[in-house]
């Protein structure tokens, strides 16, 4: 029987290059041969959109803080099983997680509970043996984390990648196994939520290609192998057969509305749902389904032509007046508001199922973990009910008549208190992306909404 192996990429910092990393040791690996599973750390939903593109394969979320160690181990055990190599890209620092001084939600906390060896990537620019030094302060902060092998990027020739190898070898356990030269093509775009977005061709078959030469050029992929560590109970895992579908979800898909957890889709295909997927920018009316479910994404930028599909938007306002159930987060809710002013200035109308309006401007980010209690019966969830999600917005809502009721009384990880989760008919809005991991039971509920059941 294949037994899978798994690495754990790490960074010293966000912006060091992990996911440029991470994607040309994908492309390498796989145009080996390998069957290649990848993972990302922390809440974010645009690497594991490019990791699917790379691996052919959906790229799943592990987070500490939302999900806990069980269903992270359960999520790894369950998809790499039928892989060589399990891959997962971490957050921000290799220690960054909730605060300063716990590990939960971090790169460190997930690779423990893995027994995964670390590959940690290091911005070599302007150090040489001072690379020696950050390394050896990554190995000694945490003695219970391995940090197995180094990969320095952006050096700026081979004579600055000899000194940093020398500093490293010299000085700490980790060993080595690459330096990368600096090469600003291959630097991925970005824009105000962080990178663009899989789904807008940024990763063509040509990057692919030229980041798996230069990793190929660059690191040393058999150390690499033998690096990696047999993954911990990947045998034993057994995926749940999904019930028969019983209902059929609407999810809006396209590159306004992108943003969904890999684990959310499947928990709602297993609790009976065939899922649907349809754009709101294209198609010209709803597909015959029961329930329908908006994701994040950017509506932002297609406001103009989100607005100029105006016949869609009616037929999803009588859809949720009829009290038929959808589900909306962040980018969703944004659609379902009566209007959204862009980062120009320009206002357009959206579909008007909740009674306010949504301003880009002025610009203020919004972001961190948070506790969901409902304190009313949803689509997703009776009172009493407990989640955890993550906000991550620049957009902000006008004034929501108190005549609209709250379903959700939401506990920043950072602290504070407010009611949120606008209910209309059975049209529950937010701007809380809710894991599905951290009560498998919210799939359970929207699958029941949308067979009738509990109204």
């Amino acid at each position: 029987m294949r037994v899978p192996r798994v690495l754990v990429v790490a960074g010293v910092s966000s912006g060091v290059g992990k996911t440029t990393v991470t994607l040309g040791l994908l492309e390498a690996f796989r145009r080996r041969g390998l069957a290649m599973q990848a993972f990302k750390v922390g809440p974010d939903f645009i690497d594991p959109g490019f990791h699917e593109l790379v691996t052919r394969r959906p790229s799943y979320n592990l987070d500490g803080w939302m999900c806990g160690r069980g269903q992270v181990l359960e999520t790894v055990a369950r998809h790499a099983a039928d892989a060589d190599l399990a891959l997962v890209e971490g957050v921000m620092g290799c220690f960054d997680g909730v605060d300063g001084t716990s590990e939960e939600g971090s790169t460190a906390q997930v690779a423990k509970w893995l027994g995964a060896p670390v590959v940690l990537v290091i911005d070599a620019r302007s150090q040489s043996r001072s690379v020696g030094a950050v390394v050896l302060g990554f190995e000694r902060f945490d003695p219970d984390l391995r940090i197995a092998a180094v990969i320095s990027n952006r050096v700026g020739g081979e004579v600055h990648a000899r000194w940093v190898h020398d500093a490293i070898a010299s000085s700490c356990r980790a060993v080595p196994v690459g330096a990368i030269k600096r090469d600003e093509a291959l630097t991925l775009p970005e824009r105000h939520l962080g990178l663009v977005t899989a789904a807008e061709g940024t990763v063509t078959s040509e990057l692919r290609r030229r980041l798996a030469e230069i990793i190929e050029r660059s690191v040393d992929l058999d150390r690499l192998l033998e690096i990696s560590a047999p993954l911990r109970d990947a045998a034993r895992a057994s995926p749940a057969p999904p019930s028969p579908p019983s209902v059929r979800i609407g999810v809006a898909r396209d590159t306004a509305f992108q943003f969904y957890y890999a684990e959310n889709l499947d928990r709602l295909r297993a609790a009976g749902a065939e899922l649907v997927f349809w754009s709101p920018l294209i198609d010209g009316e709803l597909p015959h389904v029961d329930g329908l479910y908006f994701g994040g994404g950017y509506p932002e930028l297609h406001a103009a032509r989100l607005a100029a599909n105006a016949d869609l938007r009616k037929a999803i306002r009588r859809f949720a007046e009829a009290g038929r159930p959808i589900y909306a987060e962040c980018g969703g809710l944004m659609y379902l508001v009566e209007a959204l002013e862009d980062l120009e200035g320009a206002t357009h109308s959206m579909v008007g199922v909740l009674p306010t309006t949504v301003r880009m401007r002025p610009r203020r980010l919004t972001l961190g973990y948070t506790e969901v209690a409902f304190t009313a019966d949803a689509p997703i969830g009776n009172a009493g009910t407990t989640a955890r999600g993550h906000e991550f917005h620049y957009s902000s809502l006008d004034p929501v008549p108190e005549s609209v009721p709250r379903a959700y009384r939401l506990t920043q990880r950072r602290g504070g208190e407010r009611q949120e989760g606008y209910l209309v008919e059975q049209t529950l809005m937010s701007y809380v992306h809710l894991h599905f991991g951290s009560n498998p039971a919210l799939a359970t509920w929207f699958v029941r909404a949308c067979r009738g059941e509990g109204r």
